[in-house]
């Protein structure tokens, strides 16, 4: 049974190894709030331009107090390649086991051109300073990934 988690929920603890082999976890980041995003493929044309998206305007959320994290099966020698070509300010977890894939229920059934296979679910969780999913999106644009995320937070009030 996939795990399908929604907006107030808490966020699943997770630990994963970014690109450089240093340990990430959930709690690095309390007290603080998190865009944490789960795209399928590094160096693959959406998920580049969702993460030179939010690389746009990476000052912009340190400025509000945002971290923001990606996260993909793809191992750490992969990120690291995909940071360099895209100067990536933001770190990148390797969930290779697809662990917190599974626990953010982003590993999944995916329909592309009639064939069903299993893959990752491009979603993006903003986490609250408490641990808090406070906006969930589904399968986001993803060259206008910020705007849709600053939009769905001011209507909130969380920005």
């Amino acid at each position: 049974m996939p795990v399908i988690l929604k907006e107030g929920d808490i966020a699943p603890d997770f630990k994963g190894l970014d690109q450089n082999g240093n340990q990430i976890q959930l709690s690095d980041f309390a007290g603080k709030n998190l865009i944490l995003f789960f795209y399928p493929k590094d160096n693959t044309p959406g998920c580049t331009k969702e993460a030179c998206d939010l690389r746009d305007n990476y000052d912009m959320w340190l400025s509000k107090g945002y971290s923001v994290v990606g996260v993909s099966p793809d191992n750490e020698a992969s990120h690291l390649k995909f940071i360099s070509k895209y100067n990536l300010p933001f770190p990148l977890l390797a969930d290779t086991e697809k662990t917190i894939l599974g626990a953010y229920g982003t590993w999944g059934e995916k329909n592309m051109y009639g064939n069903i296979r299993m893959g990752v679910l491009r979603t993006t969780f903003v986490i609250d300073k408490d641990g808090k999913i406070v906006k969930l999106f589904k399968r986001p644009k993803v060259a206008e990934h910020t705007e849709q995320i600053v939009k769905a937070l001011e209507k909130t009030g969380e920005l």
